[in-house]
C-alpha cells in the first residue's frame, strides 16, 4: 500500500545552507531512531521533512506534532516493494523539489541462528538483507541524481556497531549492517566529487519499540551501556549536517570496534562465552520495522 500527504507550516526562517533550506528524507520515521531524528531535524531553520515508513497513522501523528516548526509531508510505503524508491522520489520532487539530506534508517533485526529450523537459514538472511541493505541501496539510487543537483547535500546511513562486532544469533543482522558500512565507505569516496557527503552512524544498544533491549535494561550493569534515541539523532546531525564520516553512539562502542582489530582473539572469546548471551537481544517486531 502506498499513500502520501503533508502538513504545511508557513516559515520565514533563513536557509540552513548555501544550497537552501534543509529538505530531509527520513526512513523508518514512524518510531524509534527515525522518529527522534525527524524531531531533531525539524528544529533546523526552514526545515522541510519527508517522513517515510509503513504505518501511515503514525506518520500523520508525527507530521501534526512537527507542523509548528517545519513543513512536513509523509509517504506510507514498504521500502522493500519494487516501486517504493520511485514512489518516494516522485513525492519529494512534487512536494519539495530536490532533497538535501537522505537518512537511511529503516531496518529490522530478526534474530535466529543460521542452523535453526525456527526462522533461521537463508530465508532469515534474505529478508534481513532486503530491508537493511537492498532497500537502502535502491532508495539511494533513486534519489542520488536529485541529491547531486542540490549539492552540497548528504546521505546518512544508520548502520550498527553490530557491523563491527557480531554475536551468536545475530549473524544475518550483522552481515547486513557490515555490508551497509562497507558500501557507505565506498560511496563516500565516490560521491565527494559530486558534493554529496556520505556519513555512517553506528548505534550501540538503544532501547526502542522495535529493539526493546530488555535483557540489558533489566541489568544494572547493562543499563550503563544503553544509549538514547536522542543521542542517535544528534549523531545523524553530526554525520549529515556537520560532515562527520562516522559516528558511534554511545561513543564508548567505538572501543569495542577497535578491539575487533587490535585483539580479535580476546573479542572472539568474549563473544563465544555465556556472558555474551545478555548482548543477544530481542528481535524487532514486524510492525516496528
Amino acid at each position: 500500500m502506498r499513500c502520501d500527504g503533508g502538513m504545511s507550516t508557513p516559515s520565514s526562517a533563513p536557509a540552513g545552507s548555501p544550497a537552501g533550506p534543509l529538505v530531509a528524507v527520513v526512513t523508518g520515521a514512524s518510531s524509534g531512531l527515525g522518529e527522534a531524528t525527524a524531531k531533531r531535524l525539524a528544529r533546523e531553520p526552514g526545515a522541510r521533512i519527508v517522513l517515510v515508513a509503513r504505518r501511515e497513522e503514525r506518520l500523520q501523528a508525527l507530521a501534526a506534532e512537527l507542523a509548528a516548526t517545519a513543513t512536513v509531508t509523509w509517504v506510507a510505503v514498504d521500502l522493500t516493494d519494487d516501486d517504493a524508491p520511485a514512489t518516494v522520489r516522485d513525492h519529494v520532487r512534487r512536494e519539495h523539489g530536490a532533497p538535501t539530506l537522505l537518512v537511511n534508517n529503516a531496518g529490522a533485526g530478526y534474530r535466529a541462528r543460521f542452523g535453526s529450523e525456527a526462522n533461521g537459514g537463508w530465508e532469515n538472511v534474505r529478508r534481513t538483507m532486503a530491508i537493511n541493505f537492498d532497500a537502502v541501496v535502491r532508495l539511494t539510487e533513486a534519489l542520488l541524481p536529485d541529491l547531486r543537483s542540490a549539492a552540497p547535500a548528504a546521505i546518512v546511513n544508520v548502520s550498527s556497531t553490530a557491523a563491527r562486532v557480531s554475536r551468536p544469533g545475530t549473524g544475518a543482522y550483522s552481515a547486513s549492517k557490515a555490508a551497509l558500512a562497507a558500501w557507505t565507505d565506498a560511496l563516500r569516496a565516490e560521491e565527494a566529487p559530486h558534493g554529496v557527503h556520505v556519513g555512517n552512524v553506528l548505534p550501540g544498544f538503544v532501547p526502542t519499540e522495535g529493539f526493546p533491549q530488555s535483557e540489558l535494561a533489566s541489568s544494572a550493569i547493562g543499563r550503563r551501556f544503553l544509549g538514547t534515541t536522542e543521542d542517535v539523532a544528534e549523531a545523524v546531525v553530526d554525520a549529515g549536517l556537520k560532515g562527520k564520516a562516522e559516528r558511534y553512539t554511545p561513543r564508548i562502542y567505538g572501543i569495542a570496534a577497535g578491539v575487533r582489530f587490535v585483539a580479535p582473539g580476546l573479542l572472539r572469546r568474549i563473544m563465544g562465552s555465556d556472558k555474551a548471551k545478555v548482548m543477544t537481544t530481542s528481535t524487532v517486531s514486524d510492525d516496528a520495522a
